[in-house]
């Protein structure tokens, strides 16, 4: 691919997009993006608040009752299978903008190219699948009675920045696919691909005001979640913001989709194929710099294997070119900002405080370029117990905590002992013992001698603090739906 500048970067400032036009915040007032590679600013982008939100808010109830609604399913089809095309011809330009925001290795941004279009297209197809049922009742009358489903109107949609395109589709397309419209709300170190997917959509031919995006802080966030307008929320995050979402939206109670936090156990039993749990095991932590939130950074080792399954993750992760993210030879781009940098520096410095044994990494990269950047090596501890605080709380870097253990009944109880509950790895051979481990796992996502799998198709969420409801599958159809239950007296 071409690494020239996107054409999107062109020194202006990136506005708001409320009702189909590019506007400036009420305030007046902007915020630089950086490039984590680099420290440069990439753009100016205006810095939304509670008044522009207000603004969408508008526009979209006003798209919503209006052009939205007169759209049918087919129609609505239509429209984001052109999304999709368009994605697809711009997807150099898309994932070289999230490559320069949030620092992905541009060959993993391109790679995700299969997955966006699939969702998308996925979730158009919903658009014609949606169905009520008829129930029979008791009623000594006759009285036939059936649901209907109906979109649950506004939706205000708050992503991350670990994955801006994809996050942006995600948090879209369902909801678009049933009839509701959609104020997006994209992390402030992730703003630019989701600008550029809402000029997209109006491209495709989605009405103004269906799609609108208020870039910003936490203070837009809390006003979508507190907006008497809004009809549903869907959020991915940290447990700490969503919860702080819950709590403001309870006085509205509005429908909500949390995906949350995670500290997934991987567990490696002795007779699990090296070959293939290594390259996977290592990949589920440092893929992303370890940005991810179903990442397996508690990695559980049956004791006879430990040191050599350990040893050859650490070995895995020094041997991962580390540079600068646009350079196709990288595997481990930056961390997404200093700030984040700092955090997970201080979960590297706690955790030899704690005991831990430092196998590789474990300090910021300096020197030439990496000077410029914010550049945390692949780091893997030994001699982890679970009741370390690098193995209870998610750090969000390239970081693996290796514990051992004994016995099957151990391990579960091990894995199981968390908040958290997104995902779980069981490397074995024996499939008696994976289907025993898929049944006693607290994750809403069990891999068997894989890791990180996904497809649209398939619901992605959950247990415990690890979130509320799916995404994937017709279950996120079904979160932007109400069921409205219909009785006619027949005679």
């Amino acid at each position: 691919m071409s690494q020239a500048k996107p054409a999107f970067l062109d020194g202006k400032t990136k506005m708001l997009l409320i009702d189909g036009k590019h506007v400036p915040a009420v305030s007046g007032k902007t915020f630089p993006t950086h490039n984590p590679a680099t420290g440069e600013m990439l753009a100016e982008v205006a810095m939304g608040g509670p008044e522009d939100v207000d603004l969408a808010v508008r526009s979209a109830r006003a798209a919503f009752e209006g052009p939205w609604s007169r759209f049918t399913p087919a129609e609505r089809q239509v429209v984001l299978l052109k999304l999709a095309d368009l994605i697809d011809r711009d997807w150099e330009e898309l994932a070289l903008l999230d490559t320069l925001e949030m620092g992905r290795p541009i060959t993993m941004s391109l790679a995700i190219r299969s997955m966006v279009l699939r969702l998308i297209r996925y979730f158009a197809g919903a658009a014609t699948a949606i169905t009520g049922q008829t129930y029979a009742n008791s009623f000594p009358v006759e009285l036939q009675s059936y649901s209907l489903k109906e979109p649950v109107g506004v939706v205000g949609s708050i992503s991350p920045w670990n994955g801006p395109i994809f996050t942006a589709a995600w948090k879209s397309v369902p909801g678009l696919a049933v009839g509701c419209t959609v104020i997006l709300k994209p992390s402030e170190l992730g703003t630019l691909t989701p600008l550029r997917f809402a000029e997209l959509c109006l491209e495709a031919g989605i009405p103004a005001g269906v799609v609108n995006v208020v870039s910003g802080f936490g203070d837009v966030g809390a006003a979508i979640a507190t907006h008497p307008d809004i009809d549903k929320l869907t959020f991915t995050g940290s447990c700490a913001t969503g919860q702080a979402i819950i709590r403001d939206s309870a006085a509205t109670v509005k429908k909500v989709t949390m995906e949350l936090g995670g500290k997934s156990p991987n567990i490696v039993f002795a007779d699990a194929d090296f070959d293939i749990a290594v390259p996977f095991s290592a990949m589920g932590v440092f893929n992303n710099s370890g940005q991810v939130c179903s990442a397996g950074t508690r990695l559980f080792v049956e004791r006879p294997i430990y040191e050599d399954f350990v040893a050859r993750i650490a070995d895995y992760g020094n041997k991962m070119k580390i540079g600068a993210p646009t350079d196709p030879a990288m595997q481990i781009g930056p961390i997404v900002s200093e700030k984040q940098m700092n955090r997970v520096l201080d979960y590297i410095r706690i955790g030899k405080e704690e005991g831990a044994r430092l196998m590789c990494g474990g300090e910021r990269l300096t020197g030439g370029d990496f000077d410029k950047g914010w550049y945390i090596p692949p780091t893997v501890f030994a001699d982890v117990t679970n009741d370390m605080r690098i193995a209870r709380e998610e750090i969000f870097g390239p970081v693996v905590c290796a514990i051992p253990f004994d016995s099957f009944d151990e391990v579960i109880a091990m894995a199981n002992d968390t908040t958290f509950g997104l995902a779980a790895g069981v490397w074995t051979q024996d499939i008696t013992r994976a289907q025993r481990a898929i049944r006693r796992l607290k994750a809403g996502s069990v891999w068997v001698n894989h890791y990180q799998a996904m497809d649209p198709a398939v619901p992605f969420g959950g247990y415990k603090q690890s979130g509320i409801g799916r995404e994937g599958s017709f279950a996120q159809v079904e979160a932007y739906l109400q069921t409205k239950g219909v009785w006619i007296r027949t005679a």
